[in-house]
């Protein structure tokens, strides 16, 4: 059996201090470290993560982008006195906007997130992937998912970055009609 050796408590009180010191210091010199960070440097940062082969980058609609497609697709419907909800989702099928119109029904709000879900993961009309149903039925039974007619994708370079999703009007060419509101606001 080893034998350990007593320290003194004067000992342990240096030891403490002196390592509450370090602690200090190093918070203190990570934070003057972040407080001068430039925009240059988180620039040069993000190019050298470009290069790395293991790393992905995507391009995502921002919220203020997705808020005004939703109020885009809410006009439309308005102008032709129908009562909906719209939902836009950013890529990865996650809510980034909702907006439920006054007087829409109350299932109109998850059909809207839904049919927006689909057309994102699809990267197509909701309406098209309808007629997709004849060919593989299967495909309604995936979670999250609402094969009817009312979901836009919004793409970027060719590919699918948002959906947008209405749910509410009297038949689903209409919900999709005011989707593609919001997406041509998009491309203006």
């Amino acid at each position: 059996m080893k034998h350990v050796k007593k320290v003194s408590r004067r000992t342990r009180v240096v030891a403490g201090g002196a390592l509450v010191a370090a602690v200090t210091l190093g918070g203190i010199g990570a934070w003057s470290a972040s407080a001068t960070s430039s925009v240059p440097a988180a620039q040069a940062a993000v190019k050298a993560d470009a290069s790395n082969k293991n790393l992905t980058q995507s391009t995502r609609l921002t919220a203020d982008a997705a808020s005004r497609a939703a109020q885009a697709a809410l006009d439309a419907a308005r102008k032709d006195n129908q009562r909906v909800s719209v939902a836009v989702v950013d890529r990865d099928g996650n809510t980034v906007v909702t907006q439920r119109g006054d007087g829409a029904g109350p299932q109109s709000y998850e059909s809207a997130v839904k049919k927006a879900y689909t057309a994102v993961s699809w990267n197509a009309p909701t309406s098209e992937l309808v007629k997709r149903l004849e060919q593989a039925p299967n495909l309604k039974d995936i979670p999250g998912t609402l094969f009817l007619a009312g979901g836009a994708p919004v793409t970027a370079k060719g590919a699918p970055i948002a959906g947008v999703g209405v749910a509410g009007a009297p038949s689903g060419d209409l919900d999709e009609k005011y989707a593609q509101a919001g997406v041509s606001t998009l491309n203006k």
